[in-house]
């Protein structure tokens, strides 16, 4: 009796072949009807994508220049074909090996240093219990993100001038020599990762405190049971859950590897310290807008981004390899 009403029972709750087709969605079908159901949301975000289409997409045809003597008078296709003779132009300009270390060695500051700071502070507002000192604390965090880099450098002037700078004054009032801050090369990669660091990372900490909400409470109850302390409930428990965010960020940040910031390089850049702080954006300007050859700066450009996709390949596979999702 028990087997007859186990065979009904696993018969009942089979599903027929019916009802699997009815299971599938049927993809037109279903994309429409989502679109439908959700038309307001995708309106909203209409204007992302269509700047994402106009200003990220639609320029990539551009990139055939960088492959030709590109005449605006003449247009793309009757331009004269010259092949890879910008990109042999590049690699054995004078200048090359001086970009590529100011960028590569901006970059690798900006990795090491200040990729982690949001994190950090992330960790540090997560234990703050006072939710109204955390929200202050983080509103002064996040208010330099909204300054542009001309207001910023003003405030690194006014700080660190040589003859009015506040730092300065302050030295030479109690009887030091002044400090060169900004007409002194061996300054000049620091304060530019500094200056990086008060920007953006309280903003950068947005996502990863958004990360670590998700963390399952039950972990660290389980954690202060055994006597962790907050300290190792942030290391064993914390960081581990949040790793997938982490991953993804540092991997997306590699593809901008070769991508300093061309505003705030160019306004702190003086000729005393040209040597350190010209990087590839500075002299693709250079190149492009003030001396007109589109095609060469194209060829710089096509050659900054390869950099990127190539890294973002490269660590997306490494990511994947120690158990992490990747970006792809």
């Amino acid at each position: 009796m028990s087997s007859t009403s186990t065979s009904r029972t696993g018969s009942a709750a089979a599903p027929t072949p019916q009802a699997k087709s009815a299971a599938k969605p049927h993809s037109k079908n279903q994309v429409w009807a989502d679109v439908v159901r959700d038309k307001y949301l995708y309106l909203l975000a209409l204007p992302g994508l269509l700047y994402l289409f106009v200003f990220k997409y639609v320029p990539i045809g551009g990139i055939i220049i960088a492959f030709q003597n590109y005449s605006p008078y003449m247009g793309f296709l009757k331009s004269e074909w010259v092949g890879l003779e910008h990109f042999q132009r590049l690699f054995t300009d004078d200048d090359f090996w001086m970009l590529f270390r100011n960028t590569m060695a901006i970059s690798l500051l900006n990795l090491v240093f200040f990729f982690p700071f949001p994190i950090v502070l992330a960790l540090l507002l997560n234990e703050l219990r006072s939710m109204a000192f955390k929200r202050s604390i983080q509103t002064i965090l996040y208010l330099p993100h909204f300054l542009s880099w001309v207001i910023i450098i003003g405030f690194t002037l006014l700080m660190l001038s040589q003859s009015e700078g506040l730092i300065n004054k302050i030295i030479a009032h109690y009887g030091g020599e002044t400090i060169p801050f900004l007409t002194e090369p061996d300054y000049f990669w620091i304060l530019v990762t500094l200056q990086s660091m008060w920007k953006e990372a309280g903003w950068g900490t947005i996502i990863f405190l958004a990360a670590i909400a998700g963390v399952d409470p039950q972990l660290y109850e389980a954690a202060r049971v055994d006597g962790a302390s907050r300290w190792r409930q942030a290391w064993h428990i914390t960081l581990p859950s949040i790793r997938n965010v982490i991953a993804i960020l540092l991997i997306l940040r590699l593809g901008h590897v070769m991508d300093v910031g061309f505003e705030q390089i160019y306004l702190m850049m003086n000729g005393a310290v040209s040597d350190v702080a010209d990087v590839f954006d500075t002299y693709v300007y250079r190149k492009g807008i003030q001396q007109g050859e589109f095609s060469y700066s194209t060829a710089v450009g096509l050659f900054k981004s390869a950099v990127g996709f190539l890294l973002v390949l490269i660590a997306n596979k490494i990511a994947k390899r120690f158990g992490d999702e990747g970006v792809f």
